[in-house]
């Protein structure tokens, strides 16, 4: 046992995410601060208010709130400040590499583009050394496989910024991962890493979609992979990475209560996963929080949570040697003991 209390370990310990959306994690502060510079006073929010927004029903709920919140997101400025602000407070909490998807097709109406979305949100990453942070460009399978596609190709001129890889989220269950099969095709073609939401908002079959139409590198979620043992065998005998997010599909309501998430099964069997926040602006979660709910409700110990944090380094984006560099920073960390 190392020398930090039971309270701070968790805070301590250096941390990696791989499953992150900036729309989803803007500090509430920061939020709030958009809210105003947007809503006459009689429209704007208290912070008491602003929680309550974000006490999810369920996954359905969660998505329209999604939608409500990103129209306080219109000026390329509001992006460069949420990429900022959202990389300080991840800072301060010991995360030290991140690969951050964000949602640019939804804001082009506001006369944005792709591009434009992207620089800015580098700018303000930029303004916060300490961190690494890639990108991801969530497709938003909700526009369709044709927008995807043009946002694809909008990306791919940006990939000088950082930009990793692409994803598909939003409505799961009515858009199929086997409508953006071509779209899938293009980015590996262009040299981009892939990962999909699956089995959050539907069940097993949209898991084999992104598997055998999508040809994923990891699956977000994951979830009800669990319904499918067939399923579990083929992501284990193939060490299909998956970004699973506890405490997100408690909030969402996907599972019920944290002691029965699936991420311990996952983790007993050897599945190669990796432990994320998710949305934790929505949801007033951090990595810490995970972490001290896997420890106190779900069975698994410190030395796990260590293991845990190896296998998002091992599953995440990075060459190679960047990955052993990484890893040999965490373990020359004092908090790196159990």
């Amino acid at each position: 046992m190392g020398n930090h209390s039971d309270c701070t370990w968790f805070d301590q310990v250096p941390k990696i995410e791989l499953h992150l959306h900036l729309e989803g994690a803007i500090p509430l502060e920061t939020f709030q601060q958009l809210i105003d510079k947007y809503e006459p006073p009689a429209g704007r929010l208290s912070m008491a208010q602003l929680k309550e927004r974000f006490d999810f029903r369920d996954f359905p709920h969660f998505l329209t709130t999604w939608s409500w919140k990103n129209q306080y997101l219109r000026e390329y400025d509001d992006f460069a400040l949420i990429a900022e602000e959202t990389a300080k407070d991840l800072l301060r909490q010991n995360i030290r590499y991140v690969e951050m998807i964000f949602s640019p097709s939804t804001f082009l109406g506001q006369e944005l583009t792709v591009q434009g979305i992207t620089e800015a949100i580098r700018r303000g990453l930029n303004c916060v050394p300490g961190i690494e942070v890639g990108l991801v460009v969530d497709l938003v399978r909700d526009d369709g496989p044709s927008k995807a596609a043009l946002t694809l190709s909008a990306a791919s001129e940006v990939r000088d910024l950082g930009v990793l890889g692409i994803n598909i989220g939003g409505t799961e269950h009515e858009f199929p991962p086997e409508l953006f099969e071509p779209v899938y095709n293009k980015a590996r073609r262009l040299g981009f890493y892939t990962s999909a939401h699956a089995g959050e908002g539907a069940g097993p079959a949209s898991i084999w979609g992104a598997i055998n139409s999508l040809e994923v590198d990891r699956i977000g979620h994951g979830t009800r992979a669990v319904e499918d043992e067939r399923l579990m065998a083929h992501i284990q005998d193939n060490q299909i990475p998956i970004e699973v997010c506890p405490l997100s599909n408690v909030k969402t309501r996907v599972v019920d209560v944290i002691e029965n998430h699936p991420v311990r099964r996952f983790f007993e069997r050897g599945l190669a996963i990796s432990i994320n926040t998710d949305d934790p602006m929505m949801f007033g979660n951090s990595l810490a929080d995970e972490y001290r709910a896997l420890v106190d409700r779900c069975g698994f110990s410190r030395r796990d949570i260590l293991s845990l944090i190896r296998g998002g380094i091992d599953t995440s984006w990075q060459l190679p040697q960047a990955k052993e560099a990484l890893l040999s920073s965490f373990i020359s960390s004092p908090a790196w003991r159990y």
